[in-house]
């Protein structure tokens, strides 16, 4: 594909969009595969570790009751044998010793005087006994509890006299937990595989959501990565989610706006060569007939010499003209602001343009509804108001008027420059301010001047951060109107 050198200006452009997107859609990859993958990992180990705890809970509830019921039956055995008064029950003896194999426990019968009556350990018997949960029971308050560190539930359960609510005694029952211990160990083991696998599962989960999110941004992507390596009119429609629907004509917009500046670009370079070198075919033309004649006579060799100095003239204004294009284009950063009095400012424009407006009878008139001060470059403002009366001199009628009128309000300063001259039709008006452009190129032909000064004009309001308008119907005169900060403000 053959792109032209124009173009170049919208790729590169568009080149830099692409390596921004390229890196966004790599970073939202990266996000979106992170926060799901955080997200499952997060919820799944606070579920697992919800789970064992909810299963040790359990478990050690289920134990601690079973063992407090076991131990409440016992007591009312003892209570029925009198076992703190006679410990030999070989009944109660044998339960005991049950219960202590089955639980893999240690049980101790303590008397009210807080004596080890009965040790299936065999180890404390006879020995006084002082601990809290055996003095809460004697008190009539049964106790359990668990000791995860060193695996053991401790539970007591109150001996009463026969027939009455007396405590007499406690049962302190010891039971390892070890059983639950390694049911937990296991289940540990096996949860870890299981959870792996879950983070295999999530991470899966987490690619395939990331891709289908990202592939519209992909599609994007790809119809960039084209325009870089052709330029082509196709316009980008990618509307599976709102933010693509956006970057589509956001990037359609700027696509535009930069082919706009592309097309004005090469019909500012066109005309620009243009006019440069119609003068110097102009010269050409004359040198020429010079040179083929012989033995030219003084008077008229004096008359092409003095066509050739006009159109050199005229060049060289092109060339300025085009010199102060470029220094308006670079924004305020030359602009040398100080206050300046626009009365005065004004007084001075129109006076060194008199004789231009005297050798067409034009009259030319300044009215001052009051006296304004503004922070200006007197230079700059200058030559846009210069530019604007000089034409509505030059685009006049003979024995015609310009009026220039000066006002100012709070914020602002106007200045008004109308003419009754020949008008500017209204299909031209949105392309006075262009570069090199003309209305009628004949007529302009025979006035002269660059096609520029409008343009210029314009570019030294903005750059004031102000506004120029244009007010014209064609054959009854030109009203432009500007409207400039007294105050500037940069930015």
């Amino acid at each position: 594909m053959c792109i032209r050198s124009g173009e170049w200006v919208i790729i590169s452009k568009v080149k830099i969009f692409f390596h921004v997107k390229e890196k966004v859609i790599k970073s939202l990859w990266f996000c979106i595969i992170l926060v799901i993958l955080c997200t499952g990992i997060l919820s799944g180990a606070a579920a697992y570790v919800s789970i064992l705890k909810a299963y040790e809970s359990r478990a050690v509830s289920l134990r601690t009751a079973d063992i407090q019921s076991q131990c409440t039956i016992l007591c009312d055995q003892m209570n029925n044998y009198n076992y703190l008064e006679d410990n030999s029950s070989e009944v109660i003896n044998a339960n005991l010793t049950q219960l202590t194999n089955i639980y893999n426990g240690r049980v101790m019968i303590v008397n009210k005087e807080l004596t080890v009556i009965k040790d299936t350990y065999s180890l404390d018997e006879g020995k006084t006994i002082v601990s809290e949960n055996v003095i809460r029971c004697m008190q009539g308050v049964s106790t359990n509890y668990y000791d995860k560190n060193n695996r053991y539930i401790e539970v007591t359960s109150p001996i009463t006299k026969n027939g009455t609510e007396q405590i007499n005694g406690v049962m302190l029952a010891s039971v390892s937990t070890d059983t639950i211990e390694d049911t937990l160990q296991s289940f540990y083991a096996k949860g870890r595989i299981v959870f792996c696998i879950i983070i295999v599962l999530v991470l899966a989960f987490s690619v395939l959501v990331a891709y289908r999110i990202v592939l519209p941004l992909r599609r994007i992507t790809e119809r960039i990565r084209s325009i870089t390596e052709g330029y082509e009119n196709e316009e980008l429609h990618v509307d599976t989610y709102l933010e693509t629907k956006q970057i589509s004509e956001a990037f359609n917009k700027m696509r535009a706006r930069l082919k706009m500046v592309d097309d004005s670009r090469e019909e500012f370079v066109s005309n620009v060569s243009h006019e440069l070198k119609t003068p110097l075919a102009s010269m050409k033309v004359l040198a020429d007939s010079l040179l083929i004649q012989e033995q030219v006579p003084v008077e008229l060799y004096q008359e092409f010499m003095e066509d050739i100095a006009k159109e050199i003239d005229r060049e060289t204004d092109i060339i300025n003209d085009l010199l102060t294009l470029v220094k308006m284009d670079k924004t305020a950063q030359n602009l040398n602001i100080k206050p300046g009095n626009i009365n005065e400012l004004l007084e001075l424009i129109l006076k060194r343009l008199k004789p231009i407006a005297e050798r067409k009878n034009v009259e030319v008139v300044l009215e001052s509804f009051r006296p304004v001060t503004a922070e200006i470059d007197e230079v700059k403002m200058t030559l846009a108001i210069s530019n604007l009366v000089e034409n509505a001199i030059k685009y006049n009628h003979e024995n015609g008027w310009v009026r220039v009128s000066l006002n100012a309000d709070h914020k602002f300063f106007y200045v008004k420059v109308a003419d009754s001259g020949i008008g500017i039709p209204k299909e031209d008006q949105d392309h006075i301010f262009e570069r090199f452009y003309r209305v009628d190129k004949s007529h302009s032909r025979e006035i002269g001047g660059t096609g520029l000064g409008l343009a210029i004009a314009r570019n030294a309001v903005i750059v004031h951060r102000g506004s120029i308008k244009v007010y014209s119907n064609y054959g009854e005169g030109t009203t432009f109107t500007i409207r400039v900060p007294l105050i500037y403000v940069s930015v």
